[in-house]
């Protein structure tokens, strides 16, 4: 059977703090809400929990759980109020959770250990949930994309470049970076690359255009399909251009 690798995310509480400087916990905890007060700190959440005091007897107290890159930011920053000469030794600990965190875990070790299961039950019910709101979130922008993508029609460079909201020099020239579009030696209008146009992100149209002396002539005109147009907005969005 294959081990599990945790997902939790490593904290450390102001009890645990208070133990690693040889302070008070109700002395750490003040030196918190003074650094958050004074905005050299985010104020961390803050739960009940229990330990044994000095004479063994079990203890219930509100703590201050730092988790995350921030927490252990913050916490290193409170400690070194609190002790300098103990930061250290915080840092010890930090190092000591991420590896915990890191080292997978035997699946019948925690299928025998009722809180190491629910800890692990309760963080990957947290990690689908987010995961499934940011799904939602995208729905309506993978909706655009296959809207755009299967429209009818092409358009203009122009127009194009309006509807990605760019300038047409702008949106001309990453084209012509990008290996899109270019111009024969001596003419006057942008052809796409075959590679595009086989892709189906280009087309060419011929059009005939009537010149001020009444005659007419044909001319070829590159445009964007509804392919092309989705591809770009990604490729727009990945770079943010």
């Amino acid at each position: 059977m294959n081990a599990i690798v945790p997902l939790q995310t490593q904290s450390m509480t102001s009890l645990e703090i208070s133990e690693l400087v040889e302070k008070r916990h109700d002395n750490v905890k003040r030196t918190i809400e003074n650094l958050a007060d004074h905005q050299v700190i985010t104020l961390p959440q803050n739960e009940e929990t229990s330990f044994l005091n000095s004479i063994g007897r079990k203890q219930n107290t509100t703590v201050y759980v730092f988790t995350g890159e921030q927490g252990k930011r913050d916490s290193i920053i409170v400690v070194a109020q609190l002790c300098p000469e103990f930061t250290a030794r915080l840092v010890d600990r930090w190092q000591e959770l991420e590896a915990q965190v890191a080292k997978p875990i035997d699946p019948m070790q925690l299928l025998s250990d009722p809180n190491l299961l629910r800890s692990a039950l309760l963080t990957y019910s947290e990690k689908v949930i987010e995961l499934e709101q940011k799904v939602e979130c995208m729905q309506p922008t993978v909706a655009a994309y296959d809207r755009i993508a299967t429209a009818d029609g092409s358009l203009c460079l122009t127009d194009a470049a309006k509807a990605l909201q760019m300038r047409p020099k702008d949106f001309i020239g990453l084209l012509n970076q990008k290996q899109w579009i270019y111009k024969r030696t001596g003419a006057s209008h942008y052809l796409g690359y075959q590679e595009k146009v086989q892709s189906g992100y280009l087309e060419h149209k011929v059009t005939e255009v009537t010149r001020g002396d009444g005659s007419t002539k044909m001319t070829e005109q590159v445009r964007v399909t509804p392919k092309g147009l989705t591809k770009l907005s990604k490729l727009l969005s990945s770079q943010n251009v």
